[in-house]
């Protein structure tokens, strides 16, 4: 997990973006790639339609050009790899473009906006091959200490486990939690067991819980253990990860804690 993806927008996210990528590239000695995502503005078809849009287009270039600047002359003084791509698209698609070789790609939590940040990593996630990192804008340092993994047994969840087995690496202790449902296809002791086999040593808490909402349990989960960030799978077909996406939806729209997603 040495390339780093990071979403560069000039939006309320986007120091905790910065923030977490810079933390995430010294932790793995790694490489940021910053993609600087001009937006293609939305406007109601009209006879002027054109031309608003391309003023629109003007500004928001001219914006992110700025934001280049200030941005740029701050990695200059990081001790950090890096390079720079600017892109003219939709936030998703500017991202899925520039992410074929990424290894993780850091992105917002909860932000709204136009689209909401939720939307745009509900997207990369479902769409793109690596991980999302979603940091809340309210992160100022990335603690990468405790890792909670929010176990369902489903395809998604071993995949994000795999995926992020390098990260997990450098925590001092890591929690396999899962609400029993009866749908799992592995045990976490399985994957406590996968783990163990890169020099993680992981706990595993399993309880039976029928009536409360699975994020509810999730995060009081990560307040009774002190967890520094979640790894779970997105959209999948466990309770925890119910197929439509409620609790992946909810957890990206409410937490305090960074998550790392895959599907």
């Amino acid at each position: 997990m040495k390339n780093i993806l990071l979403l560069v927008h000039d939006d309320e996210g986007q120091e905790a973006r910065f923030q977490a990528a810079l933390d995430l590239t010294r932790a793995l000695g790694g490489h940021v790639r910053c993609v600087d995502v001009t937006m293609i503005p939305s406007v109601v078809m009209d006879d002027y339609a054109g031309a608003g849009s391309a003023m629109l287009l003007d500004d928001e270039r001219e914006r992110e050009g700025k934001n280049k600047e200030r941005l740029g002359g701050r990695l200059t003084h990081e001790d950090v790899s890096w390079d720079w791509i600017d892109v003219t698209a939709s936030l998703p698609t500017g991202l899925l473009d520039a992410a074929a070789l990424a290894d993780i790609i850091v992105l917002n939590s909860g932000l709204e906006g136009s689209p909401t940040m939720r939307e745009v990593a509900s997207q990369v996630v479902m769409r793109g091959r690596a991980p999302v990192l979603a940091v809340p804008a309210t992160l100022d340092h990335l603690a990468l200490g405790r890792a909670l993994v929010a176990w369902d047994g489903q395809a998604s969840c071993a995949a994000t486990l795999r995926a992020g087995t390098p990260l997990l690496a450098l925590a001092e202790e890591v929690e396999i939690f899962m609400v029993r449902d009866g749908a799992e296809r592995t045990e976490p002791e399985e994957a406590a067991e996968y783990l163990s086999r890169h020099g993680i040593h992981a706990s595993v808490r399993v309880i039976d819980d029928g009536l409360h909402a699975p994020d509810s349990l999730i995060e009081q989960e990560c307040t009774r253990w002190r967890a520094d960030y979640v790894l779970m799978g997105a959209y999948g077909r466990g309770r925890l990860m119910e197929t439509f996406g409620g609790v992946t939806k909810r957890m990206l729209g409410k937490t305090r804690l960074p998550l790392l997603l895959g599907h």
